[in-house]
């Protein structure tokens, strides 16, 4: 973002129903004053202030990726974006290899994303960034301290609504990968597979949410949410989706509010928009930039 941080709108995600059925009710939201919410009621709550931005708008996968960096760009207190994208959409992390996507491009509008992790699939998700600028007392605490305090976060907003969600632990997933493990193991022995178990591991595990990690959300046994990060001198960016659940339209706000006391909204202003066009047409949608790897 610039300088400016923006200012406006009160609403939040749902379905794809849902979604339209906010930007309707939000369409004059720029002429709205600035709106604050009180708190959900939780302890150790992670910033003394948190700004949100609804973005009506649905854009391209690169345009997302823009709009996100430009934030961490220009940021001035911790802030959340909660977005939609144009058309199904998948992202993969900075490291990944597009040989790996490739197969999925008639289909989804690909995107490198700045932040590592796996592949992920966006279209019905609540899809999140937040942005921690490095004049923030929270930047200074490790990466997985963060991790772990959003997704507690939204574990805290899942339980508002009735959703019964927890944070996977180190011993769990070491119990479910033994578990896996010995699934692969009887199932090369009964179909005389003999790729290497590494090899199956990996193709079983290319979708993202089918391999939590420490601190991700799961409910029944299933990863919900997850994110990946990304860690500059001008501050940290944290991208998040949360998928294969009911979520309700007042998911995106009570998220803000287990995260802060104090939450503001705000519109983005056309510098910041005019960054992300330029971030999008130069890096984020570029051949170069999605076949780096």
């Amino acid at each position: 973002m610039s300088s400016e941080v923006e200012t406006a709108r009160g609403a939040t995600h749902c379905n794809a129903a849902g979604w339209k059925a906010w930007a309707s009710r939000t369409s004059s939201a720029a002429l709205q004053p600035r709106l604050r919410f009180a708190p959900l009621g939780m302890t150790e709550q992670l910033f003394a202030r948190l700004d949100i931005y609804y973005d009506v708008a649905t854009h391209s996968a690169a345009m997302n990726m823009a709009i996100d960096e430009a934030l961490l760009e220009t940021a001035v207190a911790p802030t959340i974006r909660f977005y939609r994208w144009r058309s199904a959409a998948l992202s993969f992390g900075y490291f990944g290899k597009f040989s790996d996507v490739a197969i999925y491009a008639a289909e989804r509008d690909l995107v490198r994303r700045w932040t590592g992790g796996g592949i992920v699939f966006h279209g019905d998700d609540l899809t999140y960034s937040i942005v921690i600028p490095a004049s923030d007392s929270v930047f200074g605490e490790s990466s997985m301290m963060i991790y772990e305090r959003i997704h507690r976060a939204l574990c805290a907003a899942l339980a508002f609504s009735g959703q019964d969600a927890e944070l996977a632990s180190v011993a769990a997933l070491c119990e479910r990968r033994k578990s896996r493990k010995g699934d692969l193991q009887i199932a090369q022995w009964r179909t005389g597979d003999r790729r290497s178990l590494e090899t199956a591991i990996c193709d079983r595990g290319y979708n993202c949410f089918a391999n939590p990690v420490r601190a991700d959300v799961m409910m029944d046994g299933r990863k919900v949410a997850g994110a990946a990060q990304r860690r500059t001198c001008r501050g940290l960016l944290q991208q998040g989706s949360i998928q294969g659940i009911t979520i309700n339209t007042n998911l995106a706000q009570k998220f803000a509010q287990a995260l802060s006391p104090n939450c503001s909204e705000f519109e983005v202003n056309e510098e910041i928009y005019r960054r992300a066009r330029e971030l999008a047409q130069q890096k984020y949608g570029t051949e170069s930039w999605l076949r780096k790897r």
